[in-house]
């Protein structure tokens, strides 16, 4: 997990729903999954990084089996859960199973007690899964201070390589004295931090106020192999405009998010797909530095500035207007962003224009309410002067080409 995970996840578009007798094509059963898992490897999704295919909660049985394992509900995954994980591997992509700490899931469903931690993440090894979401429903603060590191110890001495996604901050708060980061950068992969996510802007907006109003804490706990996670990514559901479905892609690639979709793969409309499917985006989200961005300026106009440092001396920003009136005209210049003297290439993710900025030229970028404009900015270009005068003519770029281009990467 050196750079922050994508795939698909089952929840907040499906939740709990295990009526298959009533509604066949979106109940949480194998056909669901196996269904995903076809779109995510036939419609380019899985080329671009999205190859989790991610199990949420309600999977399995009321009962554990006589050996005293977790097991799948036979009526609605009757190949089990080894199956599905071989139908994934035979696509190029990744399985994930969820479980809880607790007596019982958040929805009713075994939990993973401190004596079944062990059999329980050797049952997951055997399966061959490749992610584990711990949530931590039906369960006392004591237990989770035991339970999460245990079940990161169980994960590794099954020899398999397993992600591990731990819930713990989500119930503590999510900040410390309660949370101890450097602890969770150490046992766990991924966590999440806070609430979750609903199919509102309300939701997303909420989030987005919380992380960022928290980032002295939470931009210093992430790195390679240790993730904040704001939750699910909602485009192509019901509860966000094109606009705020932008925003929310481009926000949490400026945090280095996990990029979970949960949303029906089948039926999704192209704007939420281009949206997903953003090369500059998911380009910006993966960057292997691996640092997570910052609100640098929250303005009274409603306008907030979120910046990243990316590799190769590169770096994000992204315009993002709380307005819900009209296009707002914000002007600025990249000095006054704190961008050194230079002359900067600008790539904008979403409209695909690019241009040159020099760090003293004031600008102006239309930011729609609720919207974003996403830029990513090249490092400062370097002059070559024997290909701009030649025989004491002007040729060619005043700039380096290679020392400033567009990283390969997203084109």
């Amino acid at each position: 997990m050196r750079v922050p995970p994508m795939g698909w996840l089952a929840w907040e578009r499906y939740r709990c729903d295990i009526d298959c007798d009533h509604d066949p094509k979106n109940c949480i059963s194998e056909n669901l999954f196996m269904e995903m898992a076809d779109r995510l490897s036939e419609d380019g999704w899985r080329e671009l990084g999205y190859v989790y295919v991610n199990i949420d909660d309600c999977w399995s049985s009321m009962k554990r089996d006589d050996n005293g394992r977790l097991q799948a509900d036979p009526k609605r995954f009757p190949g089990g859960i080894h199956k599905l994980a071989r139908y994934m591997h035979d696509r190029g992509l990744k399985l994930g199973i969820y479980g809880d700490m607790g007596t019982h899931t958040c929805g009713g469903y075994p939990g993973t007690t401190l004596d079944k931690i062990e059999l329980d993440a050797q049952t997951f090894a055997d399966w061959e899964v490749d992610m584990f979401k711990f949530d931590g429903c039906y369960s006392n603060a004591t237990e989770q201070e035991q339970g999460y590191p245990l079940m990161s110890k169980a994960l590794n001495a099954t020899g398999r390589p397993i992600a591990y996604s731990c819930s713990w901050p989500a119930y503590q708060g999510g900040l410390p004295p309660k949370v101890n980061y450097t602890q969770l950068g150490e046992i766990c992969n991924l966590w999440r931090n806070y609430g979750d996510i609903q199919d509102s802007w309300d939701s997303v907006l909420n989030i987005i106020n919380w992380f960022f109003d928290n980032q002295d804490v939470l931009v210093s706990a992430a790195g390679p192999g240790k993730w904040n996670d704001p939750d699910m990514l909602i485009a192509g559901d019901f509860g966000l405009s094109m606009e705020q479905s932008r925003s929310q892609m481009a926000i949490w690639a400026i945090m280095a998010a996990p990029l979970f979709m949960s949303n029906d793969l089948c039926t999704i409309n192209s704007g939420a797909r281009s949206i997903l499917q953003n090369k500059i985006a998911i380009g910006i989200n993966q960057d292997p530095m691996g640092i997570q961005g910052r609100r640098i300026l929250k303005e009274k106009s409603g306008i907030d500035v979120y910046w990243r440092p990316l590799s190769k001396n590169a770096s994000a920003l992204v315009f993002f207007s709380r307005r819900n009136d009209m296009p707002y005209r914000y002007q600025t210049t990249l000095s006054k962003l704190n961008y050194t003297t230079g002359s900067y290439q600008i790539y904008d993710a979403f409209t695909e224009k690019t241009m040159t900025l020099k760090d003293s030229t004031s600008f102006v970028v239309s930011v729609n309410p609720t919207g974003v404009v996403m830029w990513y900015v090249s490092a400062p270009a370097k002059r070559n002067i024997r290909q701009f005068y030649r025989g004491g003519r002007l040729q060619g770029s005043l700039f380096d080409d290679d020392e400033n281009a567009i990283s390969p990467v997203f084109l």
